[in-house]
Parts: C-alpha cells; sequence; structure tokens
C-alpha cells in the first residue's frame, strides 16, 4: 500500500487525508459511503484509496456521486441558485481503480444493487443506487420489500432526491443515508442552508429527518455535510466537514 509520503498532495489535502484516517479510532462496526470520494480527475484515486484503508478490513459498502463520475471544471456558483446557466462538467471518469480498491478487500458495490453484511454481530441488508444527480439511479433493479429476515434494513443514495427517497421508504429499509448537499456549503446565520441541489427542502439539508413517503410510510433519513469542496469553490461557511457516526438502537417494542 502506498505510502502516505509518496502522493503528490498538498498539505492542505494531506491533513484531510490524515483526519479521515484517523476516523478508524472510533471502531465502527460498518462503513458505508454516500458517494463524492474524488475532487478531482483519476490522479485522485490514489488519495481517496489512502484515505479508505483503515476501513477496507471492516464490512462496507459504497454507491458514487456527480464528483466520482466527472472532473470538476470551473464554473459560475449562482447556477445553484437561477439555474439559468450552461451545466459544465470536466471529462468522464474511468472508475474502474477506484471500485476495485474499494472491493479488492470485500466492499460491496452498491450501485443499483443489492447485497448483505455481517457487522456487529447482526445481519445487514443494503441496497443502493448510483448518483441520482446525475440521472444514473436506477430503482428497478433494486426494487421490492427489503429482506425481513435481516436484522437491519439500510438504503444508500448519493443525492437525497425525493423519487428515490420514496420507494427506499416504501420498501422498507429502516434507514436511508444519503450526501452531496455538502450541508449547504455556505449557511447563512439563523437561517441556515441557502440551497440544497436537489429535491429535498431545506430544513433537511444535513443531519438526521424522518422522510415520509406519498404512501404514509416514514423512516429515518440520515444527510451527511461531508467533507470535502469543489477545487474551484473551496469554501465553507457555518458548515464544517463531518463526518458521521451514526449509533443504531433497536425500536421500542
Amino acid at each position: 500500500m502506498l505510502q502516505l509520503a509518496d502522493l503528490h498532495v498538498t498539505p492542505q489535502q494531506r491533513r484531510k487525508v490524515a483526519w479521515v484516517r484517523s476516523l478508524a479510532d472510533l471502531a465502527p462496526d460498518l462503513v458505508l459511503s454516500t458517494g463524492d470520494h474524488l475532487g478531482g480527475d483519476e490522479s485522485a484515486f490514489e488519495n481517496s484509496l489512502r484515505a479508505h484503508e483503515p476501513f477496507l478490513h471492516l464490512p462496507g459498502a459504497f454507491v458514487w456521486g456527480n464528483n466520482d463520475h466527472w472532473a470538476p471544471v470551473a464554473k459560475s456558483p449562482t447556477r445553484y441558485f437561477t439555474r439559468t446557466t450552461v451545466h459544465r462538467r470536466g471529462h468522464r471518469l474511468d472508475l474502474t481503480g477506484l471500485r476495485e480498491g474499494l472491493t479488492a478487500h470485500g466492499w460491496l458495490d452498491l450501485n443499483n444493487r443489492r447485497g448483505s453484511v455481517q457487522a456487529g454481530g447482526l445481519s445487514v441488508a443494503l441496497a443502493g443506487v448510483d448518483d441520482p444527480h446525475t440521472r444514473r439511479d436506477r430503482y428497478a433493479a433494486i426494487a421490492g420489500a427489503a429482506d425481513r429476515d435481516a436484522d437491519v434494513r439500510i438504503a444508500l443514495t448519493h443525492s437525497p432526491e425525493p423519487r428515490v427517497l420514496d420507494p427506499m421508504v416504501d420498501d422498507g429499509y429502516d434507514l436511508v443515508l444519503a450526501g452531496h448537499t455538502h450541508g449547504g456549503q455556505v449557511r447563512i446565520p439563523m437561517v441556515g442552508a441557502a440551497v440544497t441541489n436537489c429535491g429535498i427542502d431545506r430544513s433537511r439539508v444535513r443531519w438526521m429527518s424522518d422522510w415520509t413517503s406519498p404512501s404514509g410510510r416514514t423512516a429515518p433519513l440520515h444527510v451527511s455535510a461531508g467533507l470535502g469542496t469543489s477545487p474551484y469553490a473551496p469554501v465553507r461557511f457555518c458548515c464544517r466537514p463531518e463526518a458521521t457516526l451514526l449509533t443504531l438502537i433497536p425500536r421500542p417494542a
């Protein structure tokens, strides 16, 4: 495995990698990634895998985010408010190397797939979709009731789009995990996030809430504010980078 000193990274990137690696001290039972493993092109794969290295021996799974599929390019941040500017993307990334690096030790690729793991002495049924923000989600590939024989049922999506959240809740997943929003990235004191960059309302842009589908079923939704920024907009305001440690407890009888 690569040594951190061997990587062509900036001191700031080196500190971020070291911080992520330090989270292994929390000794989680299960590690789930809701996408955006990258903030660059294919040259960032090694850096991302280095950050993940201490967790790869644990049960884990991942889905892709929009920044995994496309290299970043400079663009006006006003499009997040007006949606009138032309949507620009960099070149399409070949994710083969990153996928192989994450799955080599047993992590599950949940992009439009189901799977299961044993974690913390429990059986965990998992399902996920590829990035809804870039319309790569194919919920039909995983549709159907979640495994009722599992002890816990968890669904993953990068962008928390209602068209994906609704069927996940209806199919009986106990918890839905998402990312993408960066918690708003720039938050206004006493107001909160100005935008979510997806279909949920601003009150759900980060952390835990309950999502109720049109059928009336409800499940907890957790949206991580995440760690990163675009290299062309490296600013977070009133929204510190974060990873989340969730402790699951049984429902009251």
